[in-house]
């Protein structure tokens, strides 16, 4: 399966972007979707991940109430981030998972097989 990232870029403190990722599997319910992120000198972390069923939406903290992740019946996901901070600055990264659970969502980047690219965000204060 392959994905591909796109959306980043370079905003302002305060603004907003759209992230997208398309997975050349388009089957329904097949996986869950993540979105990770790594900062410069940081390990990856977990962001955001909607799960096979699509009933279930998983945030970090950091991001809650500024982000929201969805999906279309393409299999292609989204990520609106809002309100972004410099914080926020990292490579954004998609993932797809077949081996969780219908309804859940993992937050262990070693539980996801398929990666995308990498899309950078770049947030200016």
């Amino acid at each position: 399966v392959q994905l591909q990232a796109s959306g980043g870029g370079l905003v302002q403190a305060g603004g907003s972007l759209r992230l997208s990722c398309a997975a050349s599997d388009r089957t329904f319910g097949g996986y869950a979707m993540t979105w990770f992120r790594q900062a410069p000198g940081k390990e990856r972390e977990f962001v955001a991940g909607i799960s096979k069923s699509d009933r279930k939406i998983a945030y970090t903290d950091s991001v809650k109430g500024r982000f929201t992740m969805s999906r279309d019946n393409t299999n292609t996901g989204y990520l609106q981030m809002n309100s972004l901070k410099p914080e926020d600055t990292a490579a954004y990264y998609c993932a797809l998972s077949s081996a969780t659970g219908w309804n859940s969502v993992s937050s262990r980047a070693s539980e996801y097989i398929y990666w995308g690219q990498g899309t950078l965000v770049t947030v200016s204060s």
